[in-house]
Order: structure tokens, then sequence, then C-alpha cells
């Protein structure tokens, strides 16, 4: 079976929905259904209501599209499944940070900015 490589996505801060559609290959109103669908993908609006995603934001079309289109999940599969995905990093990143082993070196990176905002100031 041949194995699609995912696309790359350009380094910018923000992608207006023609870009996203282009570098997902997903249309422009399947990007806006499913920013109703899943509450996660939330694009940043200018005054002019223009959408502007993030990288996060593709990275997470990519996601919700492999699951709908490869992996055949429904929508409510894909939602359930992305909560499972969440649940896991965040389980992960608890078990990649212990509380003690980190807390100290945070206190001296704070130490130390204030005592930069200080002379600043």
């Amino acid at each position: 079976m041949e194995k699609k490589l995912q696309p790359s996505i350009p380094e910018k801060l923000y992608y207006k929905i023609g870009e996203v559609s282009e570098i997902t290959g997903v249309e422009p109103y399947v990007l806006r259904y499913w920013e109703s669908e899943f509450k996660i993908i939330s694009p940043l609006r200018t005054n002019s209501k223009q959408r502007l995603y993030r990288k996060r934001d593709l990275e997470l079309i990519l996601e919700v599209k492999k699951l709908l289109y490869r992996e055949k999940f429904t929508i409510a599969g894909a939602k359930k499944r992305l909560q499972e995905i969440k649940g896991l990093k965040e389980k992960q990143l608890k078990l990649e940070l212990p509380d003690k082993k980190y807390y100290d070196g945070l206190l001296r990176v704070k130490k130390e900015l204030q005592d930069l905002h200080g002379l600043l100031s």
C-alpha cells in the first residue's frame, strides 16, 4: 500500500483560508464546516471577519482530514478520537515534567527575569 507524506507547512505566523485550502487539500467550505464541528479548530478573525489560521490549526486540520478520509471515522468518532489524543498528550506531558525537578529551575529563571526587569526599569 502506498503511503502518502503529509504536506509540508510553510513557516508563517498566519495563513488565509485559501492558503490553508491549498496546503491541506481541503475546500474552503469544508474548512468552515469543520470549524463549526471541531471547536479545537479556531482561527483568529480580523476586524473584517477574515479567518487567520495558525500552524497549529493546520496541523489539526490535517489530523481531522486523516481521521475522516483515510481512517474513515465519522464526525462524532473523530471528535472522540481527538479528545483521546489530547488526553494522552496531557498525560505524557505530566509524566515528562516532574514537579520538583523543574520547580527550582523555574524559580531561578523567575528571579533572573525579575533582576533584569529591575535593571531595565
